[in-house]
């Protein structure tokens, strides 16, 4: 199943001057990760919202916060697809420090997908079979430097 990951380093603001990062900064840490995971297998989220008028939306989340990220920090964020069901996404999520390997942050996300409808109310709706296709065959992807990717296990 997916699995992606990618580097980032601590930005000003994010944890306080001991390392303990604010948790909407955790959540957002893996929602920009699962974002590129979609950019880079072909369904980038914009394109899904104003395209095809769909999107993946939180359904459910828990991270726990286990040890400091400070500022400059690089830190590697990980999401690995544990299931698909009908109409949702469940991810498992970690985060470590690139230099030291201590880990960060751990959690789990359920993502919904779900139709725009024309009133701007969103309904749930099965994930489609081209999508589930795709992320079921590939392995891991590793975004590169300079937007190059490494796909393996493919």
């Amino acid at each position: 199943m997916a699995m992606y990951w990618r580097e980032i380093s601590v930005p000003w603001g994010e944890s306080d001057p001991f390392g303990l990062v604010y948790y909407p900064r955790i959540v957002a840490w893996f929602n920009d990760t699962e974002h590129e995971l979609f950019r880079t297998i072909g369904y980038p989220i914009d394109q899904m919202i104003r395209k095809d008028r769909t999107t993946f939306v939180m359904g459910e989340i828990h991270f726990r916060f286990i040890g400091p990220a400070a500022y400059g920090d690089r830190v590697m964020t990980k999401v690995s697809l544990e299931k698909i069901a009908e109409r949702t996404l469940h991810w498992n999520c970690i985060a470590t420090n690139v230099e030291t390997g201590d880990l960060i942050c751990e959690g789990r996300a359920v993502r919904v997908y779900a139709r725009i409808k024309e009133d701007g109310n969103l309904e749930s709706h099965p994930i489609p079979d081209f999508m589930r296709t795709v992320l079921n065959e590939i392995g891991e992807v590793k975004q590169l430097g300079d937007g190059l990717i490494d796909e393996v296990n493919r």
